[in-house]
C-alpha cells in the first residue's frame, strides 16, 4: 500500500522497487480475464463509489482497503505505536530500570541516615533525611529519563535497525514527541516507585503540593528526555554516550542541591549552582513534597521551561536534517 499525508501531498519514502511492484501487480489484475465471481465483485465495488446510499458499510470497507492510505498532518497511529514500542522497551527488563534505581536511592537514604540521622536541621524543622528524599527521587527522575531516549537511539545505531525509525511515515515532530513521551514516561515511573519505597521506609510524608511536585516531575523528565534525544543522536557507540553521562549528566544532577541546600554554600558557588537549570527541576519538586524551596518558585518554573523548549527545537532540527542518524 502507499502512504500519503493527505493535508501535506507529500508522498512518504517507501523502496522504489516496492512502487514498482505494486502497480506491476495491478496491471497483472487487470489484465487476467475476471470470473464471474469476480465480474460481482467489481460491479459490487463500482456501485459502492456510485450509489453510496445503497452500500453496506462491509462494501465500502473493502473498497477502501484496495486504495492509498491517506496519513492526516499527524500520524497518530504512528506516534501511538512508536510510544508503545519505547514504553514496552524498558518495561521488560524493569529490574534493571526500576528496580535498580529504587535499590540505589534506598542505600544512599540509609546511609546518610545512619551517619546524620536527624542531627542535622536544614530549614526551620526539617531534619535532613527529609530534606534528602525529594532530591533523590529527582535525581532518579532525571537520570532514567536520559538514559531511556539515549540508550534507545544508540542501540539502534549499534544493532543497525536505525532504520526502523526513519522508514515509517513518521515527521520530526512525531518522532521527538514519541521519544520524549516514553522518557518522561520511565522517569515519572521510577520517581513513583522511588517515592513510595523511601516513604515507606520513613522518609517523608505525603507532600502538601501534589500538583506542584507533578508539574516540575514532568518539567525535568521531559527536559532530561530531549536531553537524551541530543546524546542519542550524536553518540555513535556506547562509549561516547557514557563519557556524557558521566561527565555531563551525573555531575548535574549531583551538583545541584540533590544532597545539600544551595543557599548553605559559599560564595561565588551558590551562584553557578542558580546557573543549573537542573537545580530549579529539583528545588521546585522539593517544595511540592515539603514545603521548601530555595529559589522563587516562579523563576525556576521559567527557567524550566525555557530550557524545554530550546531543547525541543534543537531535537527537532536534528532529526530533520538526519545529522548523524542517516549517515
Amino acid at each position: 500500500m502507499v502512504f500519503t499525508r493527505k493535508a501535506k501531498a507529500v508522498l512518504c519514502p517507501i523502496a522504489p522497487d516496492q512502487i514498482a511492484a505494486y502497480f506491476d501487480r495491478m496491471k497483472d489484475l487487470n489484465a487476467t480475464p475476471k470470473s464471474p465471481a469476480t465480474q460481482t465483485t467489481a460491479a459490487i465495488d463500482d456501485q459502492a463509489l456510485t450509489e453510496p446510499n445503497s452500500a453496506t458499510p462491509d462494501m465500502v470497507a473493502a473498497h477502501r482497503l484496495r486504495r492509498p492510505v491517506y496519513i492526516g498532518p499527524i500520524n497518530w497511529v504512528g506516534l501511538t505505536m512508536l510510544y508503545q514500542r519505547e514504553v514496552q522497551r524498558f518495561f521488560k527488563i524493569a529490574t534493571q530500570t526500576l528496580a535498580a534505581p529504587v535499590i540505589t536511592s534506598v542505600l544512599f537514604l540509609m546511609v546518610f541516615s545512619v551517619a546524620l540521622g536527624e542531627r542535622s536541621n536544614f530549614v526551620g524543622d526539617v531534619d535532613f533525611v527529609t530534606f534528602l528524599v525529594p532530591g533523590l527521587v529527582m535525581m532518579n527522575v532525571l537520570q532514567n529519563a536520559f538514559a531511556n531516549t539515549s540508550s534507545s537511539l544508540v542501540v539502534s545505531k549499534v544493532q543497525g535497525n536505525i532504520v526502523d525509525l526513519l522508514m515509517p511515515p513518521l515527521g520530526p515532530g512525531e518522532l521527538l514527541f514519541g521519544l520524549a513521551a516514553a522518557g518522561m514516561t520511565r522517569g515519572l515511573c521510577v520517581g513513583v516507585v522511588t517515592a513510595i519505597a523511601l516513604v515507606l521506609l520513613g522518609g517523608g510524608t505525603w507532600p502538601p503540593h501534589p500538583m506542584i511536585a507533578l508539574g516540575f516531575l514532568t518539567l525535568g523528565a521531559f527536559a532530561l528526555s530531549f536531553a537524551g534525544i541530543l546524546a542519542g543522536i550524536w553518540a555513535n557507540k556506547f562509549d561516547e554516550l557514557a563519557a556524557i553521562t558521566n561527565f555531563v549528566v551525573q555531575p548535574l544532577t549531583f551538583l545541584s542541591g540533590t544532597f545539600y541546600s544551595v543557599d548553605r554554600l559559599p560564595a561565588p558557588f551558590d551562584l553557578i549552582a542558580s546557573l543549573n537549570p537542573v537545580f530549579y527541576t529539583i528545588d521546585g519538586f522539593r517544595y511540592g513534597m515539603i514545603g521548601v524551596a530555595d529559589r522563587p518558585l516562579m523563576t525556576g518554573f521559567y527557567c524550566l521551561v525555557a530550557v524545554n523548549v530550546v531543547l525541543a527545537i534543537l531535537c527537532y532540527n536534528a532529526l530533520l536534517s538526519g545529522y548523524r542518524l542517516k549517515s
